[in-house]
């Protein structure tokens, strides 16, 4: 079976009073010796800004071992933040206004002087999906196959309706802010690795991106390991819903690679139409209509949700996580995205400072 990793980003608030505070320098590198039972072998990088900080899982088989690490790494987050006068949320955008503080490290430095407004606004919090392929051939296969699939995978995880103390209308804003920067969204199809690898050389080349971590596709070939990586979900409010995000991607990869071995053409789906498609699923989530990949014209959220698990059903059903991914899509629909709860947050308080409080807690405790 395929090894999957889970990487989210977090961001660091105030339980007390839902205000954003710049901790990632303590997060990551805390001071001082550890308290006994600390999580001393638990990492966690810097990002762009100082008010988030991100972890990665290690690549496992199984769903439950995914979720299990990625409750325990919140929690760890939690408890070093707490250290600094803060704890941790699942949040992909800040409900409450905010001013960033960019991280001053030489890279994030460059951005922000070549990027400007861009670099400064961008405090997003996203959770990527990696998963392990054979080589680059099958691996560019795969992001040929899976593309129009992928903006459902924002609807699923919209969980930024806030943007600077305002509704924005949307159930993924992250996604429309995260698409400011120039190498961001859907790609055409590469039909193989040569193709995919000259077309990043060439995209560096003009020297609008640094390196190829700037890569920001809507999935990628990772730089650093043997997987394909997704990343268009926001970062969730439940690690159910990234779980089982994790399970669609594996399956979407898996589902690929057969047609691929089987000589199956990718669809000829162009990157404009996709790009509508991830504009659809951003605003409206589970709550409207999206674009259905079959046949990219609207369709209920319910027809589109299920068009996905029987495009995967096969592929679920030999990793044993069908019945989990159904489950989670059952309550998503009923109970809300995390959008929808922030939303609901706010309508039971009247403060965007208790939404982050709210969803503090519920990062906590994994609720």
């Amino acid at each position: 079976m395929r090894t999957v990793g889970v990487e989210e980003e977090l961001l660091m608030v105030s339980a007390r009073t839902g205000e954003v505070l710049a901790l990632s320098p303590v997060v990551v590198s805390p001071p001082g010796p550890r308290k006994p039972g600390a999580d001393d072998g638990q990492e966690f990088e810097k990002e762009l800004q100082q008010e988030q900080v991100e972890f990665a899982t290690d690549p496992l088989t199984g769903m439950g071992e995914i979720e299990d690490e990625i409750v325990q790494r919140r929690r760890a987050a939690a408890t070093r933040a707490e250290e600094a006068g803060g704890t941790v949320a699942a949040l992909a955008t800040s409900p409450v206004p905010v001013r960033p503080s960019l991280d001053l490290g030489e890279r994030h430095l460059w951005m922000a002087e070549n990027f400007g407004l861009t670099a400064r606004e961008q405090l997003t919090c996203g959770c990527h999906v990696h998963v392990a392929v054979e080589s680059d051939d099958e691996g560019v296969a795969v992001l040929d196959r899976i593309r129009p699939w992928l903006s459902v995978l924002t609807a699923i995880s919209g969980n930024s309706p806030f943007w600077q103390g305002e509704d924005s209308g949307y159930g993924s804003y992250r996604s429309r802010v995260w698409n400011r920067w120039p190498s961001a969204g859907p790609t055409e199809i590469f039909g193989s690795a040569d193709r995919y690898h000259h077309h990043v050389e060439s995209m560096i080349a003009t020297g609008a991106l640094r390196d190829d971590g700037m890569i920001y596709f809507d999935a990628r070939l990772s730089a650093r390991y043997p997987t394909v990586e997704v990343r268009v979900s926001d970062v969730c409010l439940q690690p159910s819903t990234t779980v089982a995000i994790a399970a669609l991607v594996r399956a979407l990869v898996e589902t690929a690679s057969g047609d691929w071995r089987a000589g199956r053409p990718p669809a000829p789906v162009s990157a404009g139409l996709l790009r509508l498609a991830s504009w659809r699923a951003a605003r409206s989530g589970l709550t409207g209509a999206l674009v259905d990949p079959r046949s990219m014209r609207e369709k209920p959220a319910s027809d589109v949700l299920g068009a996905l698990v029987t495009h995967v059903e096969g592929a679920l059903k030999d990793s044993g996580d069908l019945e989990r991914v159904r489950r989670t899509l059952e309550r998503l629909t009923r109970g809300g995205t995390g959008a929808e709860r922030q939303r609901e947050f706010y309508r039971q308080h009247g403060s965007l400072e208790a939404v982050v409080r709210e969803c503090a807690r519920v990062t906590a405790l994994a609720d």
